[in-house]
């Protein structure tokens, strides 16, 4: 009997190396050779292959590929009917960008439906009409195969590019009128793969690691024994996801503390929850919580 494989494509290019690390926190280790769009991976269950994000949408839409990884921009460029079983929501760089319509700073182009009848650049054709269209704006829109940046106000218009901040816009004499949408990358998977139990199974356990690996990205436990006569003091210090756990010593008066806090802040309260009684306090870095 064949073996069951779920087909599961990471994006080659820019979001690549983030999204093996990713799987990796997760507990899937990922490996991948720089002369083969294979990566290979410690669960026997799972195929991969490196697709590029802004084909995976209609691949996995037609069951060629059972999942996949990519962004929220590509799916809607796509027009792809997918399911969209995890948004991924990280402080990783490369996980978050906005698409924005933007005109030279002179332009006398103020706001959305000043695009009537004109040229507007961009790679992502599909989306922008459909902004427009949802908005009753007519405008000719065109494919940027690059350098978008430079094309107006000579070869266009306006032009509709992806930022983060918008400071590489600014220097470039451009000045933002609309955000058409934010992205981030979804894990996504078909119809068909959906409706089969087994592969639905998975798809739901991989996920289920995944988010984990999301929900610990930046936190830290930190563990401390606390006299019980500190124990109010210490506690209202600690900003926790939950109520810090409390547990009993082999002294009654002493007890352990220990929580998850956002590994940014623990430089700032550590001094403070050493002022106010606590001690052996120690720090473990977290790749998973589960909910």
């Amino acid at each position: 009997m064949e073996k069951k494989r779920l087909r599961l494509a990471i994006p080659n290019g820019n979001l690549q190396q983030a999204t093996v690390d990713l799987f990796g926190r997760a507990g899937y280790n990922m490996s991948v050779s720089a002369r083969s769009y294979h990566p290979t991976v410690d669960d026997e269950e799972i195929e991969c292959m490196l697709v590029r994000p802004q084909e995976q949408p209609r691949y996995v839409q037609d069951g060629l590929i059972d999942a996949g990884f990519t962004g929220l921009d590509l799916i809607r460029e796509a027009r792809a009917d997918v399911i969209e079983v995890l948004e991924v929501e990280s402080k990783v760089s490369g996980f978050f960008t906005r698409w924005v319509l933007c005109v030279p700073s002179d332009s006398p182009i103020r706001e959305v439906r000043d695009l009537e009848g004109k040229r507007i650049a961009t790679e992502l054709v599909n989306l922008t009409n459909d902004f427009l269209e949802a908005r009753g704006v007519h405008a000719r829109v065109e494919y940027s195969y690059g350098a978008t940046e430079v094309k107006v106000p000579l070869l266009a218009d306006a032009i509709m590019e992806s930022t983060v901040t918008g400071s590489s816009l600014q220097a470039n004499g451009l000045r933002i009128i609309e955000t058409v949408i934010e992205s981030r990358p979804r894990f996504i998977t078909g119809r068909q793969a959906w409706d089969d139990p087994w592969k639905r199974s998975k798809i739901e356990d991989i996920v289920l690691m995944l988010r984990g690996a999301l929900a610990a990205e930046g936190k830290v436990m930190l563990l401390m024994n606390v006299p019980r006569a500190s124990l109010d003091g210490v506690i209202a210090i600690l900003p926790a996801i939950d109520k810090p756990t409390v547990s009993s010593l082999s002294d009654p008066s002493w007890v352990a503390v220990n929580t998850v806090v956002d590994e940014d802040i623990v430089r700032r309260i550590v001094p403070q929850l050493k002022k106010a009684g606590a001690h052996g306090i120690v720090e473990y870095p977290l790749t998973k919580i589960i909910e």
